[in-house]
C-alpha cells in the first residue's frame, strides 16, 4: 500500500436498529482511527451512525447522496455531494472507496456489493447478504465477525495507486 489515503466505505440500510447503528459507528469510529477517510451513502441509519463515529474520533467523511441537493444529508459529514442521480449514487460510492464494509442491508446495499465486486473492491461483511451462484457459496465478501476484525480487513485488503 502506498502512503496515500485509503477511503473506506460503510453500506448499509437507512433505517437500522439500536444494535446495528452500534457497529456501523464503530465502525466509523476505527476507520477514522486508522486515518482512512470514511465515504458513505450520506443519509440515515447505518450511514449517519457510522460518520457519527467517524466524527467523533475526528476523521474525514464524506457522503454521496442520491438527490439533487444536500436536504436530509447526515449532520456528521464533513462533505455532503449531492449527486442528483438516486440510487444510481451506489455506483459512486463504491469508485470513491477503496473498500467496502457492508453492515447487515437491504437491496440497496446489495446493489453496492455486487457493484464492488464487479469492479474487484474488496467487501467485508457484517452481518450482511450471503452470496450464491448455481446453488454454490459465493466467496466474494470477506466475512467479519466485529467492526474491528471489518477494518482490519478491510485496510489489509486495500490496494492503493
Amino acid at each position: 500500500m502506498s502512503s496515500a489515503r485509503v477511503y473506506i466505505a460503510v453500506i448499509g440500510s437507512g433505517q437500522c436498529d439500536g444494535s446495528v447503528a452500534r457497529t456501523a459507528r464503530e465502525a466509523g469510529r476505527l476507520i477514522a482511527e486508522s486515518g482512512a477517510v470514511l465515504i458513505c451513502g450520506g443519509l440515515s441509519g447505518v450511514m449517519d451512525a457510522a460518520a457519527e463515529g467517524a466524527k467523533e474520533a475526528g476523521g474525514l467523511t464524506v457522503g454521496i447522496l442520491p438527490s439533487h441537493n444536500r436536504a436530509g444529508a447526515s449532520r456528521h459529514l464533513d462533505i455532503a455531494l449531492p449527486s442528483g442521480i438516486g440510487e444510481a449514487r451506489n455506483a459512486l460510492i463504491v469508485r470513491a472507496a477503496d473498500a467496502l464494509i457492508a453492515v447487515c442491508g437491504e437491496y440497496g446495499t446489495l446493489s453496492e456489493i455486487a457493484f464492488a465486486l464487479k469492479t474487484g473492491k474488496p467487501v467485508i461483511g457484517l452481518n450482511t447478504w450471503e452470496l450464491s451462484k448455481n446453488g454454490w457459496k459465493d466467496d466474494g465478501i470477506i466475512e467479519a465477525k466485529t467492526p474491528e476484525e471489518a477494518v482490519k480487513k478491510a485496510l489489509k485488503a486495500v490496494t492503493v495507486i
